[in-house]
């Protein structure tokens, strides 16, 4: 559980890539993908590896998950794709690297390099340099990108009633950055990256909090899930329509919040729409 004292009655999680910053399409499409080409070797099928990448990673319901399991979410698609079988490149997913994933919670390049230099894994060494190579990419690109409409003014009108606080499977270094650069810190309690451990288990912190006092905002359906495993409450930010659901947040569903009015008809219908905007499988063809 993170070590924080509340000093209010309600508890606000917020996820930041793609939820209070405009950051998801930059890092995947810019830092992410051409990293995932070159360290694995992927130039023959680019076009198919960088569509099996952005459809995991971007739109799809795997949305927002940690950067080692979105990897290889990416190459089964990709195992799939007759296109590549075609081209005769053979997909490879390491089995140290699933085994790796299954048994790790905190799933960072901490982690990961402890991983390396306890067994020696050539194939966990090089998931290793390509997720160095790929932060190396983020803090050279990714500047500038300010939060959402409303975010901050939203973020204001919570804190004189919540503590806030970040949740996210992005590095710890890269939040701080980005939250420091648009002087969000100010706002919140705690920033919790993909080191201190899963989005399910950052916000643990509910447990200090009474029932309905605590609420999730995301934009992915992993953060929604992490808000049912707690017991919380959930904001949905709708990808393609991030202004139009922080207006909403802002205009209502804070007011719904703190007054107890947001569990039932209100957050079904939310979580309704939410549905709508994220498939299961892509367009293109695959074989199973």
């Amino acid at each position: 559980m993170i070590d924080f004292t509340p000093r209010h009655d309600f508890l606000v999680g917020i996820d930041s890539d793609g939820c209070a910053f405009d950051t998801m399409e930059l890092k995947h499409k810019e830092c992410f993908i051409p990293n995932i080409i070159n360290h694995w070797e992927l130039q023959g099928v680019s076009k198919y590896a960088r569509e099996a990448a952005e459809f995991v990673n971007l739109y799809s319901k795997s949305r927002g998950i940690n950067r080692f399991p979105a990897l290889v979410e990416a190459m089964e698609w990709l195992q799939k794709r007759p296109e590549v079988k075609a081209r005769g490149v053979k997909i490879d997913i390491p089995p140290s690297l699933r085994e790796w994933i299954e048994r790790e919670t905190k799933l960072g390049n901490p982690a990961l390099e402890s991983a390396v230099n306890r067994s020696g894994d050539a194939d966990l060494k090089k998931t290793l340099a390509w997720s160095q190579a790929v932060n190396e990419s983020i803090a050279g690109m990714v500047r500038g990108v300010p939060p959402f409409p409303y975010v901050r003014e939203s973020l204001r009108k919570l804190a004189e009633k919540a503590d806030i606080l970040v949740v996210s499977a992005t590095p710890q270094e890269a939040l701080q950055r980005e939250w420091d650069e648009h002087d969000l810190t100010q706002f919140v309690v705690a920033i919790c990256g993909q080191e201190i451990g899963t989005k399910k288990e950052s916000l643990t912190a509910a447990a200090k909090y009474q029932p309905n006092h605590t609420l999730m905002i995301g934009d992915a359906p992993g953060d929604y899930k992490a808000a049912q495993a707690n017991h919380a409450l959930f904001f949905p930010i709708n990808p393609g329509a991030e202004e139009d659901s922080w207006k909403r947040f802002y205009e209502e569903g804070i007011d719904r919040f703190l007054s107890g009015k947001f569990e039932g008809d209100y957050q079904q219908s939310l979580l309704a729409e939410f549905e709508t905007y994220l498939p299961e499988r892509p367009k293109w063809r695959v074989e199973e």
